[in-house]
Formats: structure tokens, C-alpha cells, sequence
């Protein structure tokens, strides 16, 4: 689990095919000495594992089915990536929880500097779209952030001084592609709900236990 709180900006150093997929060396900040082998650390939202490090750089894996459903397979040399190591027991939770799974990929539509902050439009693919709610959580590229309006399928999200600075959201530019997850507890209620298409009706309440004190 992550919280979407990036805590450095590494750089791609090599991409090699491995399989059907690809390995990355990526550079970084973090006292390798501190991250054991097999760690899991996020990049850009996704979690990867840690096979090899060295010095100021380590190695991960992305397979095909990651590659396929994230902006990793469109990684080159010299990209900068958020970077986030997992959570341990006692941290702070500032951000969201965040899986490092990603749902999908969207597309920047705007970036315009307002005042003290940036405003990043993106259109989510339909079938996420969905979950995305005003004052909801949403990952984008590892980063935690709040939903502060909908228009169908676009959501607006505002990037203050302090994620500008530690972050590289206002380097993104019209058609960037980013990777989404969406706020783990609605998956949840979804699924929880899966199948009861007359929605939350009394009888309903009543089967789940409310409602039974309830004035005729």
C-alpha cells in the first residue's frame, strides 16, 4: 500500500526487453542501503519490485499485462518518474491509500497556471469515469490528489506550490498520457452493491439489518 505522496523524482537510465516485457534501471535519491531486495516501490502509480540495486539506481520488471494497461510501455531514456516506497507499519497516512494498481489510462486535456496554483484538466477512459466524484480521491501518476469538479467524463484537480515543486504534474502538457487509480473504497461499494439494481430501498435497509426502529 502507498498513500500517493511521492518522495523523489528518478530518472529512467536504460530500458531493456525482458520476455514480453521490460526492465528498467531506474535512478534515484533514496538510500538504496534501506530498500531491501524485493521491495515494493511505485512508479507513477505503479508497483513494481525491486531485483537488483546498486549505489544510486535499481532494476524492476514491468510485464506485458502492465505494460499494456499503464504509460510504462511507452518509457523512454531520461523520464522522470514519482517515485514511493511502501508503506510500513507506524507511517503517517497523508495522502489517500493507494494500491499502486492502476485502472487505467487518461489524457491530459489542459494545464493552466492560475494564481498560486496549476489546474490540470483529464479525461478519464469511460469505464472509469464513473469514480470520479467532486471531493473524491484519484492517483494520478502516483500522486494523490483531490477531484474538485466533474464534467462527464473530465475531472479538474489543482496542483499547489509544494507537489509542483516535488513533483513533475506541471511538466504534463495537452494529450500527455497519465496513469489513474481510482479510490479503492469505491471499488468496494461497488462491489458491495453488484447486482442490487433497485438501489438502497427500505426493504433493502431492512435486510441489512436498518431501519427497524423506523415511525410508521
Amino acid at each position: 500500500m502507498f498513500t500517493g505522496l511521492v518522495a523523489d523524482v528518478g530518472r529512467v537510465l536504460a530500458v531493456r526487453p525482458a520476455g514480453k516485457g521490460r526492465s528498467l534501471l531506474i535512478q534515484t535519491a533514496f538510500d538504496l542501503d534501506q530498500v531491501e531486495l524485493g521491495a515494493s516501490i511505485a512508479h507513477d502509480g505503479v508497483c513494481l519490485t525491486v531485483e537488483t540495486k546498486d549505489k544510486d539506481r535499481f532494476t524492476v520488471t514491468a510485464g506485458r499485462e502492465t505494460l499494456e494497461v499503464t504509460t510504462l510501455g511507452g518509457w523512454s531514456v531520461g523520464r522522470k518518474v514519482h517515485l514511493e516506497q511502501a508503506l510500513r507499519v507506524g507511517d503517517h497516512l497523508g495522502g489517500h491509500l493507494v494500491q499502486g494498481h492502476v485502472d487505467g489510462v487518461g489524457a491530459v486535456l489542459s494545464v493552466d497556471k492560475q494564481q498560486e496554483s496549476w489546474v490540470i484538466w483529464v479525461e478519464a477512459p469511460p469505464d472509469l469515469a464513473r469514480y470520479m466524484v467532486t471531493k473524491g480521491s484519484v492517483c494520478i501518476d502516483g500522486v494523490s490528489l483531490t477531484v474538485n469538479q466533474v464534467r462527464g467524463a473530465a475531472f479538474r484537480v489543482n496542483i499547489i506550490p509544494h507537489t509542483a515543486t516535488n513533483t513533475h504534474m506541471t511538466e504534463l502538457s495537452p494529450g500527455s498520457r497519465v496513469n489513474l487509480e481510482v479510490d479503492v473504497l469505491a471499488r468496494y461499494v461497488e462491489r458491495l452493491l453488484e447486482g442490487k439494481r433497485e438501489g438502497l430501498t427500505m426493504d433493502r435497509l431492512r435486510e441489512l439489518g436498518y431501519g427497524h426502529g423506523e415511525r410508521s
